[in-house]
């Protein structure tokens, strides 16, 4: 079953993104209301990539003619299967093929394309009108989706950076000067935070998904906190990169939802974000526990829970209960600069 959000449209150019054949040579003009879809697109954080069968140079040079090649990701121009070139997209932008929408005027190509990755959505360009009133591709607009395609621009920065590296990994962590700040969430932080339990599949330790107005009417509940993780480095910032429900009682705190954003893989972020709860709850002499409840994608979060001390205690019908284990020691990584509240309580 394809996710329910588009995270990327994937593009052909000949009577698609332009009027015309460019090997022709003819000459092209972009299709009438085009322009206006990538804009949008680009606004609401969705991401765009081109699958074109066309000489690589004179596609990338038309479009920057044409004022639009700085929209597009990890453009993929060639003579191979189209179908091999949305899953190289994919790939490079680590994202599911089921979150991937690709437009092309030709029934052929759609028809290989969904052949060989029957989750890849496939829309004809000549039905391209009603794409922005599409549920998978409406969405508000939000900081974190304006700056997305910047996002992943810096994360290759980062990437290029990591290969170049000479030395042990937890030296290159320290080179990226990495800040964290957890916070108790605010109202203009609900936008963003129900985006990412939809947008969030990998790193999620329950599944859960959230409206903005069920995120607000927790916050307004005395036993639940809500915590927002943004992380910066020498390159940048990530963004809004995860999210903590907890839900407390006089006896227990028990974390009801931990995601991540996958840009922050392999940086500790999640450990830390769990130290921090697990010194919090000692403080105030609870104890932590947290649901896990398995998917087919979320292994690495149940790592991360086990990574920091939790230990599994009862199965609650599909979830896990795990429970910290007591008097372990809580250190932070010393490559992560720390911005933490002094307590859970509601601001």
């Amino acid at each position: 079953m394809p996710s329910e959000l588009v995270k990327c449209v994937v593009w052909d150019l000949d009577d698609t993104v332009w009027d015309g054949v460019l090997s022709e040579g003819s000459g092209v003009t972009l299709r009438p209301g085009v322009r206006e879809l990538i804009d949008t697109f680009d606004q609401r954080g969705i991401l765009q990539s081109v699958a074109s069968k066309n000489d690589e140079k004179a596609a990338l040079a038309e479009l920057e003619r044409l004022g639009i090649r700085h929209y597009f990701l990890v453009p993929h121009v060639s003579w191979q299967p189209k179908s091999g070139l949305v899953e190289s997209i994919a790939k490079s932008l680590n994202i599911g093929l089921d979150t991937v929408m690709f437009v092309d005027d030709s029934a052929f190509e759609r028809a290989e394309v969904e052949f060989v990755h029957p989750r890849v959505r496939c829309v004809d360009a000549a039905e391209t009108a009603d794409l922005l009133d599409r549920p998978e591709l409406t969405r508000p607009v939000t900081e974190d989706g304006r700056a997305r395609r910047t996002l992943y621009l810096q994360a290759a920065e980062r990437g290029e950076y990591e290969k170049s590296f000479a030395g042990p990994q937890v030296e290159f962590l320290r080179s990226l000067e990495m800040r964290l700040t957890v916070e108790v969430a605010t109202p203009e932080d609900l936008e963003r935070a129900a985006e990412l339990t939809e947008r969030t599949h990998q790193l999620n330790t329950t599944g859960l998904t959230f409206s903005k107005s069920e995120l607000r009417e927790l916050m307004e509940r005395p036993d639940q906190t809500l915590l927002v993780a943004r992380l910066t480095d020498r390159f940048g910032t990530y963004g809004t990169i995860g999210l903590t429900l907890v839900g407390k009682t006089a006896e227990e705190w028990r974390i009801r939802l931990f995601l991540m954003s996958c840009r922050v893989m392999g940086r500790n972020v999640g450990g830390a974000i769990l130290r921090y709860l697990a010194q919090s709850a000692e403080a105030e002499k609870v104890r932590l526990t947290a649901d896990f409840k398995p998917t087919d994608v979320n292994k690495s979060m149940y790592t991360v829970y086990r990574l920091a001390g939790f230990k599994k205690t009862e199965v609650d019908g599909p979830v896990r209960v795990l429970e910290m284990a007591p008097g372990l020691p809580h250190t932070y990584p010393d490559y992560l600069a720390l911005k933490l509240p002094a307590t859970l309580d509601k601001r």
